[in-house]
Order: C-alpha cells, then sequence, then structure tokens
C-alpha cells in the first residue's frame, strides 16, 4: 500500500467556475508547490454545513494568497474530488480528498485557513448551484 503524503497548506485560494457547479482551489503549501483541485457545489454545500466558524477575533489571514490563472482552470491534469472527509484538531483540520484520478489528497489546514475556506465558500454559495435532493 502506498505512504500517504500529508502537506501542510501555507496559504490558499478558492475560484469559482462561470456555471456555479464547482470551485477550483488552489493550495500553496510549506516548502511545496501549489496544487490544484475541482470541488464540486456538493461538496462546498458539504463543507459549509460542517467547517468550524472562527471564534478568535485575533486570528490572522494566512500570507500570501495564490493567485488564479486561467491556466489553472485550463489545466487538464487537475484533478476533481469526489468526496472529503475531515478530522478536526484543537489548531487544525486534517483534510482528505478522494480524486477522480491519482492519489487522495490529504491537506493540513490550520485555523486561519480553515477560516479563509469557509469564508470563500460562504462567498460563492449564492453562485453555486445546490444538485442535493
Amino acid at each position: 500500500m502506498k505512504q500517504a503524503v500529508i502537506r501542510q497548506v501555507k496559504s490558499m485560494y478558492l475560484s469559482c467556475d462561470p456555471i456555479g457547479n464547482l470551485l477550483l482551489a488552489k493550495f500553496s503549501f510549506e516548502g511545496g508547490k501549489d496544487a490544484c483541485v475541482f470541488i464540486p457545489a456538493s461538496v462546498v454545500f458539504w463543507l459549509l454545513a460542517h467547517l468550524p466558524v472562527n471564534q478568535d477575533p485575533e486570528l490572522l489571514p494566512p500570507p500570501n494568497l495564490p493567485r488564479i490563472y486561467q491556466e489553472d482552470w485550463d489545466d487538464v491534469v487537475n484533478p476533481r474530488v469526489l468526496s472529503v472527509q475531515c478530522k478536526q484538531f484543537n489548531d487544525a483540520i486534517r483534510m482528505t480528498m478522494e480524486l477522480d484520478r491519482g492519489s487522495n489528497l490529504t491537506v493540513i489546514l490550520n485555523r486561519a485557513n480553515v477560516e479563509l475556506m469557509r469564508q470563500m465558500m460562504e462567498g460563492y454559495r449564492g453562485d453555486l448551484m445546490d444538485l442535493g435532493f
């Protein structure tokens, strides 16, 4: 069995497609390069229902948010998230994303990145189509 690689997220950014059925997430990793995944609206709505809301008024945003370019949207190598499993710790969340190709992606999001992700997803909520029944 292949050993899972867990990557510490330094910062991240999300962008919504014009149709409203998925987000593109771009993660910048500590000591590594960026990676992009497509997150379907159904997974976004699940995460919005389960991600904790920040309770710390002193929480600082993550530094150096990566930019998303048209090339990131057009890159056929970027996998699609099929499902996600999260484990919450005191100061972070471990998120394992099952991908449509390649190995699963496991990331560690500190509290600042969790709140950034939650706020960005919340901001796109009105643009996404909730097709869940």
